[in-house]
């Protein structure tokens, strides 16, 4: 009998539906995994829902598991832990993180997961890619003891780096965003709050994710002389105005790009892929960023919390997503695991 799950797609712009998708028969090198929980990557994935993935950018915004094309019909998505119900010994029985879209059962090579730690919790485990993307943020910016810090955007990437930087010796971290319940946030992750006209100057350094025009101008205006914006946002098909006259000659001011895509070329030479994850998953041991999921719903709900999502109807960061066992996945049906 043949192997179905089921599978989250974008069928077009706007519109999601799950859909029963056959599993192909795994080879003698891959896994079978059974998703216990899937994460929404808020900021790429709510672009992709309302299909504003610039054309020219298709190509190089393809997840590593994505089938289909932009703008539609297309299955995306990369923060997915399940558990290894069939594959090589030493990883059956396994949690694993997979860079694949929300699905319900999968098979991949054995090469494209990686085992979470013991001590990190498949529902926390989600934001892997997220701290990764977090922690090539870091090796790009290179923050020095001591350095005043400002990070702008407090959603799940902004939070991220501003969890790690909490671990930087004297270092002042401030965490600045346009919502004031996000300063709930910044005290679980252990760093301090501002809005954006209270937020303290001559910064050494500003990461910047809010993906906004106005969060960008302040980044740049939160700098001292000779001092870095480090910009993770990304802004799909919009284009973005800056103020490069005034501060930003004389004082000789840096806006450096930073993007997950590739490792940073600070560590290139020495760390793999590979590396950069499993350093993700062992960073997520640490309970503070259990403050980074502020939603959860079941699989079979995704459609419509998608589109509430993209529409901006349901603000938080992470939202995860739990799966069970469906009539659909026989004859692989196992007990159904939640998070």
């Amino acid at each position: 009998m043949e192997r179905m799950a089921r599978a989250f797609w974008l069928s077009s712009p706007g519109s999601g539906e799950i859909r029963e998708v056959p599993l192909p028969e795994p080879s003698a090198e891959d896994v079978v995994v059974r998703t216990l929980c899937s994460g929404v990557s808020r900021g790429t994935e709510s672009l992709v829902f309302r299909g504003e993935v610039p054309g020219s950018q298709y190509a190089a915004m393809r997840a590593p598991f994505q089938d289909g094309d932009f703008p539609g019909p297309v299955k995306y998505g990369y923060l997915n832990v399940g558990t290894v119900e069939q594959g090589p010994a030493a990883l059956v029985g396994r949690t694993v993180f997979c860079l694949y879209p929300h699905q319900s059962r999968y098979v991949v090579p054995a090469s494209a997961v990686t085992v979470v730690p013991d001590g990190v919790p498949a529902e926390r485990a989600i934001l892997a890619g997220t701290v990764e993307t977090a922690v090539n943020a870091l090796w790009d910016a290179a923050p020095l003891v001591g350095d005043r810090i400002a990070v702008v955007g407090a959603g799940m990437i902004g939070c991220s780096v501003a969890a790690l930087l909490a671990r930087f010796p004297g270092v002042r971290v401030e965490l600045v965003d346009a919502d004031p319940t996000r300063a709930d946030v910044a005290d679980a992750l252990g760093v301090d709050f501002a809005l954006p006209g209270d937020a303290l100057p001559d910064c050494d350094l500003v990461v910047h994710a809010s993906a906004s025009e106005a969060g960008l101008t302040r980044s740049l205006e939160l700098l001292a002389p000779e001092g870095t914006v480090l910009e993770l946002s990304w802004y799909g098909d919009r284009r973005v105005s800056l103020p490069l006259g005034e501060a930003f000659h004389s004082g000789r001011l840096v806006l450096r790009g930073s993007q997950v895509g590739r490792v940073s070329e600070a560590r290139r030479s020495r760390r793999t892929y590979a590396d950069r994850l499993a350093l993700s998953l062992a960073l997520l041991a640490d309970p503070v960023f259990d403050a980074l999921v502020t939603g959860e719903c079941a699989f079979e709900e995704l459609p419509s919390v998608m589109a509430g999502i993209a529409a901006g109807d349901l603000p938080g960061l992470c939202h995860r997503v739990r799966y069970g066992a469906t009539w659909a996945e026989a004859p692989a049906r196992t007990a159904s695991g939640h998070c």
